[in-house]
């Protein structure tokens, strides 16, 4: 009864973990076209730029302890087998970046740089855990009120006469240049279920993997002491 957690553990890190990311992986680039078509869009090269600030990210803010997954005191197999993990968290952020950008134009520029500009920044700010997760969770959620609800509200093909009216208005002070291509609603509702995958497998990342990966293990004694320093 005594190794039942170190097996939740050990069955969390090598089945759930790559479960949930690689799921997040093939679900970031699904979308569904007007015509109700699926559509699955590979990782743009500007969201592995953003997936490798955001991997360092994950390292300065002691979410993940290289030092702790990949070294010589595992075995072959279970460095090979953490290497995996860690590849599947890569690529998961890369798609997570992917749902949320629009797939051309120039707010897909816009997109691209308010990402950078907030990672860019991040690499030279404080962190930990906690904060690393709740700026993460403001970064992925205002992207996603933007594109998936008011984006989309202007560029559907069907609605009301005053968003009509509000598209024109905003394609003609725009010159045409912030269209965005119209796809159907059920691409939100993936993209919401992608992210809230991804946010629940970061939750469950562990820095070390011999440690329990919830949401408590993430409020570290330094985050603590931040909050308590705050209070007062």
């Amino acid at each position: 009864m005594k190794d039942d957690p170190a097996r939740r553990r050990a069955a969390s890190r090598v089945l759930l973990l790559p479960l949930l990311f690689l799921t997040v992986t093939l679900l970031g680039g699904m979308r569904v076209a007007a015509d109700r078509s699926f559509v699955f869009l590979p990782p743009p090269l500007i969201t592995l730029v953003m997936a490798a600030l955001l991997s360092s990210l994950f390292v300065r803010g002691r979410l993940v302890r290289l030092g702790a997954w990949l070294g010589s005191r595992h075995g072959v197999l279970t460095n090979v087998s953490h290497a995996l993990t860690l590849l599947a968290l890569f690529f998961a952020s890369a798609q997570a970046f992917n749902s949320v950008l629009p797939e051309e134009g120039l707010l897909h520029w816009m997109f691209a740089f308010f990402f950078l500009w907030s990672l860019w920044n991040d690499q030279f700010s404080p962190f930990d855990p906690f904060r690393l997760l709740r700026s993460l969770g403001v970064l992925f959620g205002t992207a996603f009120v933007l594109k998936h609800m008011i984006l989309a509200g202007l560029s559907a093909p069907g609605g009301s006469w005053t968003a009509r009216i509000a598209a024109a208005i905003f394609q003609g002070l725009s010159l045409g240049a912030l269209a965005a291509p119209p796809v159907a609603p059920a691409t939100g509702y993936i993209s919401f279920f992608t992210l809230a995958l991804y946010v629940i497998g970061l939750a469950l990342v562990a820095p070390a993997p011999d440690e329990p990966g919830d949401v408590r293990s993430l409020v570290t004694t330094d985050s603590r002491q931040s909050i308590v320093d705050s209070r007062q």
